[in-house]
């Protein structure tokens, strides 16, 4: 069951997404001109979807996957085009009807089912494999952990999510970020050192047969994240 403090955040990123930010998060996701920073943004966002694209295989036909946070829809189209069946989750509806608006009409055989909702719906079923890009950063590293694996147990072959790794570049943006409007400012990413997110995910999964088996740090200007795939059994 969520935590009081995963329902409070999950109210507040709700909030951000769906009102103070559609707009800058509808240019960041396109293909329109933004500022510098945004456009480190934009392509970190891009290198981070293209490593965990390079994680899934080719051929996605017949698989069922779970898109979790999935934002515009990026992620979920990809995955669509080789043939999974895609049901993409997020809180706003208004990336919701983005998204849906930015789906190509085919799909190679695919499917994309966008909704709104909340990730850790257990109502939403089983999937093959579940993608979160970057929608865990702004949760405690505990609630984020316990959110992981909640979602590994509905998951029969691999998860990819990406957190926030705790650096010194890091840290420096998140000072110069809250020089902002606080009307301005999104929810605070909460970093983690790789070690310490480990243990705790040995510690949530100890009963299981899942673990860490490939992880990735992606760094473009002001775009840092860490990509890791949880895979039952490992067998890299």
């Amino acid at each position: 069951m969520p935590t009081l403090t995963y329902q409070q955040r999950r109210g507040q990123i709700a909030l951000y997404f769906d009102q103070t930010a559609v707009e800058a998060w509808t240019r960041l996701t396109s293909d329109s001109p933004v500022g510098r920073i945004r456009a480190t943004v934009r392509a970190g966002r891009d290198r981070m979807r293209q490593t965990l694209l390079d994680w899934l295989p080719a051929d996605l036909r017949g698989e069922r996957l779970l898109d979790a946070g999935c934002g515009t829809g990026a992620l979920a189209i990809e995955a669509a085009k080789r043939g999974g069946h895609v049901l993409a989750v997020d809180l706003s509806p208004a990336l919701i009807e983005l998204a849906r608006e930015r789906a190509p009409r085919t799909l190679a055989g695919g499917s994309v089912d966008f909704q709104v909702g909340d990730m850790l719906d257990p109502g939403l079923g089983r999937f093959d494999r579940i993608l979160a890009m970057d929608s865990l950063i702004h949760y405690a590293p505990t609630d984020a952990v316990a959110a992981v694996g909640g979602l590994v147990a509905r998951a029969d072959r691999a998860m990819l999510f990406t957190f926030a790794p705790k650096t010194a570049g890091l840290a420096v943006m998140h000072a110069a970020g809250r020089l902002f409007p606080r009307r301005d400012r999104a929810p605070a990413i909460e970093p983690i050192g790789e070690r310490r997110l480990r243990q705790m995910l040995g510690e949530q999964l100890s009963l299981t047969r899942w673990s860490v088996c490939r992880t990735e740090r992606i760094v473009n200007g002001f775009y840092t994240s860490q990509a890791v795939e949880l895979v039952q059994p490992c067998d890299a």
